[in-house]
């Protein structure tokens, strides 16, 4: 069925409350919560919420969850308990320049967040955390001012002391986004002993040891492995089986593809593949990378071009083969997530303040675009959770 009554989603900029049709049914599913941070300088507040039926293929607005400044990516613990929220303040034109990591507790049964509180970051502009597979260290970054931190995670589930602090520094090769560190992304490895993190502007992944007992972590040695000059490197995600890692990067369009050992945490460069079509010509800047629950698929996000590419990934060399670029009907595709059936991609097009819907072929990975969800102001992450 086709989506015919996706545009009740505009309850998320205010409008009333409606229910979604997903094309395709899918198989028996716990109902999730899907999570939608935004940019808020413009109509949006906040976190906004959905309920998301896989049994019926419904997705229901649920209004604004969070009255947030900036929440420009969320993580939730392994339980399904707490939302932990970066408040990106500092390159957005905002007075307050120093950046905020916000707890919340998820009641199970609506979805509804109840605030716990909030810690100064330490830093400007942070724009991404990450839950350690234990749920007891949160790791962020700090985009503007160029650092790393992390926290201990209180019984409660709010978010405790400062553990950890490292500063980068350096630069690269372009004049006018590379003069400073910028790490865009903290990822744990599959194993929680490493912490990896993309630096666009010094060309680098940075390595650190997690250490669980103090809640913390310190430089690896080495303590870096280096990109190729001037690709800036954005976000990281690691294949089946850990023997791989997939690198998207923001300011050359590519994927950089690591075969990785996970004794020791090291990285070899494998393959630079381009996210674009053939035929492209004009600024773009690569965003989200994302591998599908198989491992036989990989997602890259292009803004500028303003398209989702697919690759298909070699079981055995790790090694990608481009499969497709499909426009998203929407301008400049910032962050996109799988549905937890793996029936669905969605979307979240910050700039033309929409979402876009594809069906996802079972047989392929190829996708279709459905629908266009216009009204939600400047959306820039999503976030599914398991309803209990």
């Amino acid at each position: 069925m086709i989506l015919r009554h996706f545009s009740a989603l505009l309850a998320l900029a205010g409008m009333p409350w409606g229910y979604a049709t997903l094309a395709h049914p899918q198989p028996a599913s716990r109902t999730s919560f899907l999570y939608v941070g935004t940019y808020t300088l413009s109509s949006s507040k906040g976190v906004y919420l959905y309920r998301y039926n896989a049994d019926t293929s419904q997705l229901e607005s649920m209004g604004l969850a969070a009255e947030l400044a900036n929440p420009s990516f969320a993580v939730a613990d392994a339980s399904h308990r707490h939302l932990y929220v970066a408040t990106e303040m500092g390159n957005r034109g905002d007075a307050h320049r120093g950046g905020w990591l916000n707890s919340f507790a998820i009641d199970p049964r609506t979805g509804s967040l109840r605030f716990l509180n909030r810690v100064d970051s330490g830093g400007e502009a942070a724009c991404h955390l990450a839950l350690d597979h234990t749920g007891r260290i949160l790791f962020a970054v700090n985009y503007d001012s160029g650092s790393v931190v992390s926290f201990a995670i209180n019984p409660d589930g709010s978010i405790g002391k400062r553990s950890g602090f490292d500063q980068h520094s350096g630069s690269s090769v372009n004049p006018t986004r590379q003069l400073d560190p910028h790490p865009h992304e903290v990822v744990l490895s599959p194993d929680n002993r490493f912490l990896f993190v993309p630096d666009l502007g010094t060309d680098r992944i940075y390595i650190y040891d997690v250490d669980a007992a103090r809640r913390s972590f310190s430089p690896h040695r080495p303590d870096f492995i280096n990109v190729p000059a001037g690709l800036g490197p954005r976000h990281l995600v690691f294949g089946p089986g850990a023997r791989f890692a997939y690198l998207v990067c923001e300011m050359g369009s590519n994927v950089v593809v690591f075969s990785y050992d996970a004794a020791d945490g090291a990285m070899k460069e494998i393959q630079t593949i381009s996210t674009l079509p053939g035929n492209f010509t004009g600024e773009n800047a690569s965003a989200e990378i994302q591998i599908d629950r198989f491992g036989r698929y990989l997602y890259a996000s292009n803004r500028g071009d303003d398209s989702i590419t697919e690759f298909a990934i070699d079981p055995r060399k790790g090694t990608l083969t481009k499969i497709e670029v499909v426009q998203t009907g929407g301008k400049w595709p910032r962050n996109f997530v799988l549905d937890p059936a793996q029936k669905h991609l969605l979307v979240a097009n910050q700039n033309s303040n929409d979402l876009s819907l594809f069906s996802i072929d079972p047989k392929n990975g190829r996708l279709t675009h459905i629908e266009q969800i216009g009204g939600i102001g400047a959306p820039v992450s999503l976030l599914f959770v398991p309803a209990q």
